[in-house]
């Protein structure tokens, strides 16, 4: 038979560990690699911050908007438009370019695109 006396030793010589043991000290190696890999935590927050930032900054910029003060010709519909500072540029559906000079706001230019041609 077991008596008190022994269970009360066998709970005594398991103690648990508690915070005030103190730990053993880190390997040198151990705490480099702790410190690359904060670094590297920390790298990596501040890029996904960044590029947050950059398409939240881009997709918030104002598109270039069709000028209302072009007048293209009856039946013809615009499918991309450009501008520089001298002109603006508007590709059609039926594939040409109308350049308009930018200080008249008069059509100066008709170009034709055609399809599997090279420029030579």
């Amino acid at each position: 038979m077991v008596t008190e006396s022994c269970v009360s030793d066998m709970d005594n010589s398991q103690e648990p560990e508690t915070e005030e043991t103190p730990a053993a000290e880190l390997p040198a190696e151990l705490k480099f690699l702790r410190l690359l890999v904060t670094g590297l935590t920390g790298t990596m927050i501040v890029g996904l911050l960044v590029l947050i930032a950059v398409i939240v900054i881009r997709f918030n910029d104002k598109s270039l908007e069709f000028p209302e003060t072009l007048v293209l010709p009856d039946g013809v519909t615009a499918e991309a438009y450009t501008q520089t500072k001298r002109w603006q540029a508007v590709v059609t559906e039926d594939d040409q370019v109308l350049i308009y000079s930018r200080a008249t706001g008069e059509l100066s230019q008709v170009i034709e695109l055609h399809q599997g041609e090279t420029a030579k």
